[in-house]
């Protein structure tokens, strides 16, 4: 039986027409050039059996912009149609063929690409939101609206952090997770022991108030200090505060290696003990010996997904990650802060025992040396960014052995608060199997970068181009409509991001125009200062923040706070 569903308004001129509701109504198919009507026609007919659909036209009606000619991928999943994009107040007035319209601006979108903006669930933009407020390499891949705070770090007051985003005005939209380390160090420091009864009360209700204050969740970073001293009942309590405002949980989860099939298991029993969403960042397994465990990873999150619980992933495009030079030594060597550190790696004989873990946590991994490892960000020596450990090494006249390397990388630990850093430890087979998988977004892991500064991981420049060019276009891994859903809509509907993700009219104006002949990555390891090519213009709440490549300099982003 074939079964269909209507949504007309229509004001005929012709007393001839089909009834409906009880008023006299005529459907016209094809063109709307010379429409029958003299006001304003909006129609949609929608059978299930796809045989075809009825276009909506307007005639007469004034809009702020108009995306004429475009292939429209909506966001949902479903195939590209043509059709133009009416913009009024911000908002998506109109959806369907625009004749005889008026636009303060008409964008002519033939041959091109026009979809909802890119919704980026995993970023760090913490301070680059003050000091390049354009945030220049989201926006030149696509990205209209970012969720930072994640892996345990976000500002601690988000209330004021929120307000301090309105002031300034940035160009991309942004919402925020409440960090786990924040709110642990707050509570207690850097210790690295269970939370007193007072202390774990203090943690909750920094959630509380974050949550109130507009968080989209909570988020861990289980392999930083201080939340790696955390054991699951301290997070599940914290996850169950956000839990009651409709958040989401976030993870970095506990390890991604020889463990990673465990620290999912933990990622995953937190949502289900805490009755939370379950969002596990930047999915992967690392190093050889794991190479091929993402089939075991993968079916975990499926199974929890059969039990009933909403459990997503993230992913960037990359084989190799990016985190801190302090990852490489052992955790505890950090307990109690900074200070206490430098007095463990100064002492000789804590010294050479923390460089005996490191050699043989560098031999489990099956490295040879750190030559994986390379400098992204070094600032007391700018020169050795770009350069990996073992080249420092030899630098610094050193002999070209794992405890050479290991003494090098205390001295720089040592030096600075922060070393950032690229690690190669991935393969491109889990990658893909991983990108394969539904419910994967894409996510850079990045935050905002100053061009030319320092040598960052090219994912905060490229992410989405090298999804859209490489692994849709060369490759032929997933169909770009797909692509663009884990990009869009999916992420707006996990981070209950309501009226963006999707082309539809009363959604908020967020849209990527991109030309999908030229759309790739530019940016690589040796030369990442480069933005991404094909996107031609891309719209922040209704505003042109990129035209015709260009950054236009606007900076209409708005907080995006829990609702």
């Amino acid at each position: 039986m074939q079964s269909f569903r209507l949504n007309i308004n229509l004001r005929p001129r012709s007393s001839n027409g089909i009834y409906f509701n009880g008023e006299k109504n005529k459907i016209a198919f094809g063109s709307c050039a010379d429409c029958l009507f003299s006001k304003k026609m909006n129609m949609r007919i929608v059978l299930t059996l796809g045989l075809f659909f009825v276009w909506g036209c307007v005639a007469g009606q004034s809009f702020d912009l108009i995306i004429k000619n475009g292939r429209i991928i909506d966001g949902t999943g479903n195939s590209w149609y043509y059709g133009d994009v009416g913009v009024t107040g911000g908002k998506i007035a109109f959806i369907g063929r625009i004749d005889q319209a008026q636009g303060t601006r008409i964008i002519d979108a033939q041959r091109l690409l026009v979809a909802p903006g890119f919704i980026d669930v995993h970023a760090h933009i913490e301070g680059g939101e003050l000091t390049s407020p354009t945030a220049n390499n989201f926006i030149h891949d696509g990205v209209t609206s970012v969720v930072t705070g994640n892996c345990g770090g976000s500002n601690l007051n988000l209330e004021a952090y929120f307000q301090q985003l309105d002031s300034i005005k940035t160009s991309i939209n942004v919402a925020s997770l409440i960090g786990h380390n924040t709110v642990r160090r707050a509570a207690m420091g850097d210790a690295q022991r269970d939370p007193t009864l007072e202390e774990q009360q203090k943690m909750e209700g920094l959630v509380e108030s974050a949550m109130k204050a507009g968080a989209v969740g909570f988020s861990t970073g289980l392999i930083y200090v201080p939340g790696t001293y955390a054991k699951t009942p301290e997070v599940v309590s914290l996850a169950r505060v956000a839990a009651r405002y409709n958040g989401v949980y976030a993870s970095h989860i506990r390890n991604e290696g020889d463990n990673v099939t465990e620290a999912v298991s933990e990622a995953i029993n937190i949502g289900r003990e805490a009755k939370i969403p379950v969002e596990i960042s930047h999915f992967k397994v690392t190093y050889k010996p794991n190479w091929g465990r993402s089939t075991e990873t993968i079916g975990l999150v499926e199974q929890a997904r059969m039990e009933g619980l909403d459990v997503t992933i993230d992913q960037y495009p990359y084989v190799a990650s990016s985190t801190t030079l302090d990852t490489t030594v052992p955790s505890w060597v950090f307990a109690g802060g900074r200070d206490s550190m430098k007095l463990r790696i100064n002492d000789p004989t804590t010294r050479m025992k923390i460089k005996k873990e490191m050699v043989a946590d560098l031999k489990a991994k099956k490295n040879k040396n750190y030559s994986f490892a390379q400098v992204a960000r070094y600032a007391p020596d700018t020169t050795l960014n770009g350069k990996n450990i073992s080249e420092i090494n030899r630098l610094k006249g050193r002999k070209s052995k794992p405890i050479e390397e290991a003494e090098t990388i205390l001295e720089m630990v040592g030096a600075v608060n922060r070393t950032q850093m690229v690690y190669f430890s991935m393969d491109e087979q889990d990658l893909v199997r991983i990108l394969q998988y539904p419910f994967n977004m894409i996510a850079s892991d990045a935050g905002i970068v100053r061009f030319g500064s320092g040598m960052p991981h090219p994912r905060a420049y490229g992410t989405n181009a090298r999804v859209l060019g490489r692994y849709v276009k060369e490759m032929k891994v997933i169909r770009l409509e797909e692509a663009i859903r884990r990009m869009t809509s999916l992420p707006a509907q996990k981070f209950n991001l309501r009226d963006r993700g999707m082309l539809r009219e009363g959604m908020a104006a967020d849209v990527v125009v991109f030309d999908p002949a030229l759309i790739g990555d530019v940016a690589t390891y040796s030369n990442p200062h480069a933005y991404s090519k094909g996107f031609q213009y891309v719209l922040v709440n209704g505003q042109v923040v990129v035209d015709e490549g260009k950054h236009t300099g606007v900076r209409n982003g708005q907080v995006l706070r829990m609702k």
